[in-house]
């Protein structure tokens, strides 16, 4: 029975494999450019780990330890909102199973963790981006598409 433990800033490394993999997975870029989130990431999720800003979740193997599906919550600092009063919002993120360890339940009981310690934090709204593999999780667990839209600048044509 896979055991919950909280991450630590020691496992940053992880965190980043983990996330590298997941995109991977998607075939979203190249190696180069994975290679060069790894680098900016690494830190980054080491120093929110440590302020407490992201909260690493992994669902380990009882007996070998064995890292078997992990997930994060970054809690976003958000401005009061119609939809709620407090500064921040969960923001769920780097949900990766292993290979072997897929069809088993686990991202299932990630996102149940990811809820609730939002819940336990007193923060009412959770977002997230689903892949096309998660997003049948989510929709089970009651998340909705929102009419979020993006812009992305290249800062290096202006």
């Amino acid at each position: 029975m896979p055991i919950l433990r909280h991450a630590t800033a020691a496992d940053a490394p992880l965190i980043a494999q983990h996330r590298h993999l997941m995109f991977a997975d998607n075939h979203f870029t190249t190696e180069a450019r994975y290679a060069e989130m790894d680098a900016a990431f690494e830190p980054w999720v080491r120093e929110h780990l440590a302020d407490g800003t992201y909260i690493g979740l992994f669902l380990e193997d009882d007996t070998t330890h064995q890292v078997l599906a992990a997930a994060g919550i970054y809690m976003l600092p958000f401005p009061p909102h119609w939809m709620h009063d407090e500064p921040v919002r969960a923001y769920l993120l780097n949900f990766y199973t292993a290979p072997e360890a897929r069809g088993h339940g686990h991202a299932k009981q990630l996102v149940q963790a990811c809820i609730d310690e939002s819940r336990k934090l007193g923060v009412t709204v959770i977002t997230l981006h689903a892949s096309q593999f998660g997003r049948p999780i989510y929709e089970k667990f009651g998340f909705q598409p929102t009419t979020e839209m993006m812009l992305r600048l290249n800062l290096e044509a202006a």
